[in-house]
C-alpha cells in the first residue's frame, strides 16, 4: 500500500479507537463489556468501572499507536498485535449464548452480537499491519471476509420483524433513506435494505475474480458504511454530552472499520491487476 492510502487508515483507526475509548472511560457501565466479563468468569475479580477504565485506555492506546505509526513506520506491527488482541477478546463472547437472540432460537439470530462482530474487521486490519507483506490473494480475501460477513449476517437479519423494528429510528431519522417508509411499511422497507446488502456482497466476491466489478462492489458496500456515519447527523440517539458517544453510536463509529478493509481490499486487487498486466 502507498503511504497515503496507510495514512488513511490509520487515521480511520485513530477516529473511530479514540472516540470508542474515550466513550468508554467516561462511562461507568458498559453491557457490552459487562457481557465479556461474564463470559470469562472474572466479573467478581474488579468492579465494572475498573473493567471499563481498563478497556477504554486500551482503545485509547491503539488509538494513539495509530496516530504515531502514521509517520512511525516500525509502531505499525504493534498497533496490529494490540488491535489482534483487543478483536480476539471482544469476539470470544460470541461462543456464548448471551449475543443470540433466544425468542428466533439463538444462533445464528444475532441479538447483542452484532456490534461484536464488527471486530472481525479491526482482526483483519490487525493481522494486515503485523503482516504487510502477506500474500496478496490470502490478504484480499482477509479484508473481503469481515465485509461479506456483515453483510450477509446483519442484512440477514433485516428479514426478521425484530430487526425491522430495531433499525426503523435510524432509518426514519436519516434524509437519504426515510422517504421509503412513505412507498412500503417497516418490514418491506427492512427487506429492501436487506436485498441490497446481499447484492454488495456478492459483489464484492465477484470482484476478486473480476476486476471490472471492483468500483461497483466498492461503491455499493461502502455506501452501507457511510450511510451509517451519516446517522451520527441525523440520529439524536448516536451522540452523548456525558459520553460523547451512545452504545448506538459505538455500534455506528465501528463500521469505520470496514471503509478501512474495502481500502485496503481495493488497493490490493489494483495492484494484482497491474502486476499481470
Amino acid at each position: 500500500m502507498k503511504k497515503l492510502h496507510f495514512t488513511a487508515l490509520l487515521t480511520l483507526l485513530a477516529i473511530s479507537l479514540g472516540l470508542l475509548g474515550s466513550s468508554i472511560l467516561l462511562m461507568g457501565h458498559h453491557r457490552q463489556i459487562a457481557l465479556a466479563t461474564d463470559f470469562f468468569a472474572i466479573s467478581d475479580l474488579l468492579p465494572d468501572v475498573v473493567f471499563n477504565q481498563l478497556a477504554g485506555l486500551a482503545f485509547l492506546a491503539a488509538a494513539a499507536l495509530s496516530v504515531l505509526a502514521i509517520k512511525h513506520i516500525e509502531l505499525r506491527a504493534k498497533l496490529g498485535a494490540l488491535i489482534i488482541g483487543l478483536s480476539i477478546i471482544a469476539l470470544l463472547p460470541l461462543l456464548g449464548s448471551s449475543m443470540w437472540i433466544e425468542s428466533l432460537g439463538g444462533f445464528p439470530a444475532i441479538g447483542s452480537g452484532q456490534g461484536v462482530i464488527k471486530y472481525f474487521a479491526l482482526l483483519s486490519i490487525g493481522i494486515f499491519l503485523t503482516k504487510p507483506y502477506l500474500e496478496s490473494h490470502k490478504a484480499i480475501w482477509l479484508n473481503a471476509f469481515p465485509v461479506v460477513l456483515v453483510l450477509l449476517w446483519i442484512g440477514g437479519m433485516k428479514f426478521t420483524l425484530l430487526e425491522a423494528k430495531g433499525i426503523e429510528g435510524l432509518v426514519s431519522s436519516s434524509p437519504l433513506m426515510a422517504w421509503m417508509y412513505g412507498f412500503w411499511d417497516i418490514q418491506t422497507t427492512s427487506n429492501l435494505i436487506g436485498v441490497y446488502d446481499i447484492l454488495a456482497l456478492s459483489l464484492v466476491i465477484l470482484a476478486i475474480f473480476q476486476q471490472k466489478l471492483l468500483i461497483p462492489a466498492v461503491l455499493m458496500s461502502g455506501a452501507v458504511f457511510a450511510v451509517t456515519q451519516s446517522f451520527f447527523l441525523s440520529f439524536s440517539g448516536a451522540l452523548s454530552s456525558e459520553t460523547l458517544l451512545t452504545t448506538t453510536g459505538h455500534f455506528l463509529i465501528k463500521d469505520l472499520w470496514f471503509i478501512g478493509n474495502l481500502l485496503i481490499f481495493t488497493t490490493l486487487i489494483r495492484n494484482k491487476s497491474a502486476n499481470l498486466a
